[in-house]
């Protein structure tokens, strides 16, 4: 498989908040398979011990994280360089009526064997946020 193209890219990255924000799942996951059906290795985020399998990079993140959470790239963040990807996302996250915003800087780099390497920027809230705390701590259990 060769390293996909910017329109690739850009194919994937319109199709990763559409369909998250839709609750697509199985959609969702097939837009990931088209682009990077070979290994997946995600620091989410950087700091923080690697993930390394499909299902615990994109398959239980999902089933977690959507039910409260919708995501926003501005167009203006979001740069093709090469092999990667790269955009500023708003993830809103939604609980008992009140939502918070939290901003991540997020790189994909896609390897030529279909392989995605994938680091994420972004403050881990504190569990005893009222929001987002009680997420964060099933997704990142014992973080500092």
């Amino acid at each position: 498989m060769a390293i996909p193209t910017r329109e690739q890219m850009l194919e994937f990255a319109k199709g990763y908040v559409e369909l998250w924000n839709a609750g697509r799942k199985q959609e969702w996951v097939a837009n990931w398979k088209k682009i990077a059906p070979g290994g997946f290795k995600m620091l989410d985020p950087v700091g923080t011990p690697p993930k390394s399998d499909f299902e615990g990079c994109c398959v239980k993140p999902f089933d977690l994280f959507q039910p409260m959470t919708r995501f926003y790239v501005d167009p203006s963040t979001m740069f093709v360089c090469g092999n990667e990807l790269a955009w500023v996302m708003a993830n809103t996250f939604t609980k008992d009526g009140k939502s918070v915003v939290m901003k991540s800087i997020e790189v994909y780099r896609f390897g030529e064997d279909g392989s995605v390497e994938i680091r994420t920027h972004y403050d881990v809230p504190d569990q005893a946020d009222p929001v987002a705390g009680e997420l964060f701590e099933a997704y990142l259990p014992g973080h500092d």
